[in-house]
């Protein structure tokens, strides 16, 4: 077991590694010069060759790519993620003012993908071919359709018109004002849980038909075992093995997820300031918040590996 923990980290170091230096080039190939977002048009036309030259120098943009790298990532094991162009504060600072707003929508959603998703799944899976089983096969198929975005808008402008309610629009702390957190995160939370639901629904489905066959399964109901016993203590156990993995996959889906669906409710999390770090051509903020996203995926994928090979006593870590 231990073997196989270090060989995940290993592998998760160098995905992490490669996933740098992508998101570092990207950010330096993107079409656009990044003065312009700083001083705008008339700015950079005012600008003499010496005052672009000091301000690219400034801005650690006029070294040879290899040093950018280098500080960057130096800059990030220090824990310095570098600063906004058009704000006062840090990237780290506003990591930390939003990233807890995002973390919690995030939770929440998979929380109600499950409580959504499993119950479907089970009635899907007992009564195959049925008309509850095609009512969720397309539900399934329709939640999957939609887009995020969309469905948040439909609900925002639903309640904003018939009952004249909008979510408040600044920050909470949970444990000190937890109504005004529920009421900021519920609505994203709910569009990204149905859409996860849809998922989960569809391969807890599949995952049980096929263990609700199994040998074992059969045994225990020749035995006289009760049917919800069954299905509870024999099957559904296997049956969620790879709804958890699937989960995890999901759980940084949603980080992506988020942005055009926590812009679409205003909530200020981290998706909202990735769309105005691309709206505004904030290199900064944009370059470390992928990464941020691309290092909590890599770690959510190793932590639901670990997970698997914990609860599978079937994995062998040859």
């Amino acid at each position: 077991m231990l073997r196989y923990v270090a060989r995940r980290l290993g592998l998760g170091v160098l995905t992490v590694f490669g996933v740098s230096v992508v998101v570092f080039l990207i950010m330096r190939i993107l079409p656009g010069d990044p003065l312009v977002a700083v001083l705008g048009s008339d700015g950079m036309q005012r600008l003499t060759e010496e005052q672009r030259t000091a301000y690219l120098t400034d801005l650690g943009l006029n070294a040879p790519l290899y040093q950018q790298y280098l500080g960057w990532m130096g800059d990030i094991l220090r824990g310095d993620f570098g600063r906004s162009f058009f704000r006062s504060e840090s990237v780290a600072d506003m990591i930390l003012r939003r990233g807890p707003l995002t973390a919690q929508i995030a939770a929440l959603s998979v929380l109600l993908s499950w409580v959504v998703g499993i119950p479907v799944a089970i009635v899907s899976a007992l009564r195959p071919n049925s008309v509850a089983d095609g009512a969720v096969r397309f539900l399934s198929i329709f939640f999957l359709a939609v887009p995020g975005f969309w469905l948040g808008m439909l609900i925002v402008l639903g309640l904003l018109f018939a009952f004249g309610y909008r979510a408040p629009l600044t920050g909470a702390d949970l444990l000190g004002d937890p109504w005004t957190t529920l009421q900021m995160i519920l609505g994203p939370a709910i569009v990204l849980g149905l859409g996860q639901a849809a998922y989960i629904a569809r391969m807890a489905r599949s995952s049980l038909l096929e263990v609700i066959r199994e040998d074992y399964v059969r045994t225990a109901r020749a035995k006289g075992v009760n049917a919800r016993a069954v299905i509870r203590l024999h099957a559904l156990p296997n049956a969620l093995l790879p709804v958890i993995t699937l989960s995890g996959i999901l759980l940084g889906f949603v980080l992506a997820g988020s942005i055009p669906v926590e812009r679409a409710f205003g909530a200020p999390g981290l998706g909202q300031a990735m769309f105005q770090a691309v709206s505004e051509r904030d290199v900064f903020v944009m370059q470390n918040l992928v990464f941020l996203y691309a290092v909590v995926f890599v770690v959510l994928n190793i932590v639901v590996d670990i997970l698997i090979a914990w609860l599978d006593p079937r994995i062998r870590y040859a």
